[in-house]
């Protein structure tokens, strides 16, 4: 059972155990529970850990959820069940919600349809709906759109090359129709705190990187704009402070980092940042064939709506991803001095 802090925050009761020589007491102690309320969907997810903990170190009591992965840190809630996002709004009452869960590889939700239209589109109406009159961010993507006629503002027309974009889009839609007070944070590729470099296709090449002994071909076409999921995190907590101040806080952002590289840029940016050679890696001119989902060329986001309100810091790419990469790197050497 979620009981919600008082409304205006303070100290709790809580059971603690007391051990002294030749003793045990159970003693109550008064524990502070800040008053502001955020519930977090996804939170085991690289987004969500980043998002959960900004929060969290931020005085908001904070709730994650998630479902195969939850237990024991976070709720587990299967967010296709109505009812069980009900019950978990009602007993936490939160002030805001962010909506972090997804199926966010391209490739997958070609292969899997059915399955990510119901996370991405049909999870999320239920969380619109069951959140009614709470503010609710729903994370989405540069992938709405085609990425022909970039900057991309925030009320420029979308138009999705790929099932991933389409159904976010959906979902987009989903949350706007249900909850008029929502907010869209649209966000291009993600990386951070990887539990594993596959995590984000921004940190996958690294193993490639640092096996400079082999020649690697890399995408030397596509443009992205690497962001860093501690920025967006912190965008979400200044969007919902602003909110819980101003109802006109609503509608769709865009938020995205600021140095545009390709894939291939991205590996060499990485062998910079901890001082390893780049001449293994080679540049692909020629659009790549393998993916299952198409790409957009450039899907650069126009963050104006944010800048506006004074929103949206960005941590420099080699500092981000030096601090995202470093537990990984195989020369134990490097470990020791990368921050020196």
């Amino acid at each position: 059972m979620i009981l919600p802090s008082t409304a205006m925050g303070g100290r709790e009761k809580e059971l603690a155990i007391h051990f002294t020589p030749g003793n045990v007491e159970l003693v109550e102690e008064n524990v502070y529970v800040p008053f502001r309320r955020v519930l977090v969907t996804g939170a085991t997810g690289l987004l969500g850990r980043a998002v959960y903990k900004e929060f969290h170190d931020n005085d908001w009591h904070t709730i994650g959820c998630g479902h195969k992965r939850a237990r024991p840190k976070f709720e587990k809630c299967n967010l296709l069940d109505p009812l069980a996002i009900r019950q978990l709004i009602q007993e936490f009452q939160p002030h805001v919600i962010i909506h972090c869960a997804a199926e966010r590889r391209p490739d997958v939700v070609e292969n899997q349809m059915d399955a990510a239209t119901q996370l991405n589109v049909v999870a999320s109406a239920n969380l619109a709906k069951e959140a009614a009159g709470i503010f609710l961010i729903y994370i989405s993507t540069d992938y709405v759109f085609d990425g022909r006629n970039p900057p991309y503002a925030e009320n420029d027309s979308p138009n999705p090359l790929n099932v991933y974009g389409k159904t976010k889009l959906e979902g987009e839609k989903e949350v706007l129709r249900h909850n008029i007070g929502a907010a869209v944070l649209r966000v291009p590729v993600l990386y951070g705190d990887v539990e594993k470099i596959e995590e984000s296709a921004v940190t996958v090449t690294f193993d490639k990187v640092q096996n400079n002994l082999e020649s690697f071909a890399i995408d030397h076409c596509q443009q992205r704009f690497p962001t860093y999921t501690k920025d967006v995190a912190r965008v979400c907590r200044q969007l919902a402070e602003k909110r819980l101040q101003d109802s006109s806080i609503r509608g769709i952002f865009h938020f995205s980092g600021n140095e545009q590289m390709t894939k291939y840029e991205i590996a060499c940016a990485i062998a910079d940042a901890f001082n390893l050679p780049s001449s293994h890696l080679r540049p692909i001119t020629e659009p790549s064939v393998e993916s299952t989902a198409l790409r957009p060329h450039n899907a650069q986001l126009s963050c104006s709506r944010l800048e506006n309100l004074g929103i949206g810091q960005r941590t420099p790419f080699k500092q981000g991803i030096k601090e995202s990469l470093w537990p990984f790197l195989t020369d134990k050497r490097w470990r020791q001095t990368v921050f020196h």
